[in-house]
């Protein structure tokens, strides 16, 4: 069985979500197109899910994704977050920012059974996850629903245990992806392998089709990654110029700047891996720091900088979030790029 045999798309082309940059608009144009528009939900709470969904359905009758992160939340570390607050002060004085004032940013919910009561409501074609699986039951009533199930893997033994816990596809994801890394049954980063060396290893792993992400922003990638046994590919990237996307407008002349050329994999942002374009918190705090609390208390204290700092223009502590492989963005409709990537893998 082919990819668009398994999610009733035409061509093998699936739009990573890419939460904080895009809602429904992007999804919609590319499921029209005939790939897999996905809706990343991680930023919503359930009422915001509903509405984007809603907004899919009425402008598109073709199968689309919503996706989800499945973390387990953690406590507060009060001793880790002062270090972290300790790091941040300077930035925080230099904006005038008291942080003790500070509330709480964007949330990153996981999968949690209020949002499995939307998708036995809204029923879309396809579910996938961030960070392995929700618990079991929360799957099978997924998969109840009717939805085909994807999530990430980021090394040969994650895609082994999804294809174990009864993923339909597995998304191999190289190193070269922009964004959180989906790592979860390791967090040491010495594991991450490019696409390249991830797919072809992933295809001989298990049975279920792979789809090939990280660093594929054309056609010629499209065909490379075919070429290694994917059934399919997921973009993200090359879309962030689409008009569709929301992405800002500072992210998106970094984006068509040499600066694009320059990202890491850091986690000062969100507290977990993520690869985006270098700026001064990465320069100046990681790419990796210690003192970063875990995924996503990072969150609220980084958004309060982040606030400030854009609203003189600045993007010191913004993530820009890109792959190592930002040739392909261009400021075309995300139609005429799906319709483009996919006509490599026909």
């Amino acid at each position: 069985m082919t990819l668009q045999d398994l999610l009733g798309i035409e061509l093998p082309i699936i739009q990573a979500p890419m939460a904080g940059v895009q809602g429904s608009a992007l999804a919609i144009a590319v499921s029209n197109a005939g790939g897999l528009g996905s809706l990343p939900c991680a930023l919503l709470d359930v009422d915001g899910i509903r509405r984007e969904i809603a907004a899919i359905r009425a402008q598109t009758s073709r199968p689309f994704n919503v996706n989800f992160f499945c973390h387990t939340e953690p406590e507060l570390d009060a001793a880790r977050d002062r270090v972290w607050r300790a790091a941040l002060s300077p930035y925080f004085t230099e904006l005038g920012i008291d942080a003790d004032t500070i509330q709480a940013g964007p949330g990153r919910a996981p999968f949690n059974s209020d949002i499995a009561d939307v998708i036995e409501e809204s029923r879309p074609a396809v579910v996938s996850f961030h960070f392995g699986l929700p618990s079991s039951d929360l799957v099978a009533r997924v998969r109840a629903s009717g939805a085909k199930i994807l999530s990430s893997a980021t090394t040969v033994d994650e895609a082994r245990w999804l294809e174990a816990h009864g993923v339909d596809a597995v998304i191999a994801q190289g190193l070269e992806a922009g964004g959180h890394r989906g790592v979860f049954l390791s967090d040491d980063l010495s594991t991450q392998t490019g696409t390249l060396a991830l797919v072809p290893q992933v295809v001989a792993a298990v049975k279920v089709p792979v789809i090939a992400a990280g660093g594929i922003a054309d056609r010629t990638g499209v065909a490379a990654a075919m070429a290694l046994g994917a059934a399919g590919v997921q973009v993200g990237t090359a879309y962030l110029l689409c008009p569709e996307a929301t992405t800002s407008p500072m992210h998106r002349a970094a984006l068509a700047s040499d600066r694009a050329r320059v990202t890491a994999i850091t986690n000062v942002f969100t507290g977990r891996p993520a690869r985006a374009i270098v700026n001064r918190i990465v320069r100046e705090l990681g790419p990796i720091s210690h003192a970063a609390p875990a995924f996503p208390l990072a969150v609220p204290t980084v958004y309060a900088l982040r606030a400030k700092a854009e609203s003189l223009g600045r993007e010191d502590f913004s993530p820009m979030w890109a792959g190592q492989n930002t040739s392909g963005c261009r400021a075309i409709p995300a139609a005429d790029l799906t319709s483009e990537l996919g006509s490599a893998g026909l």
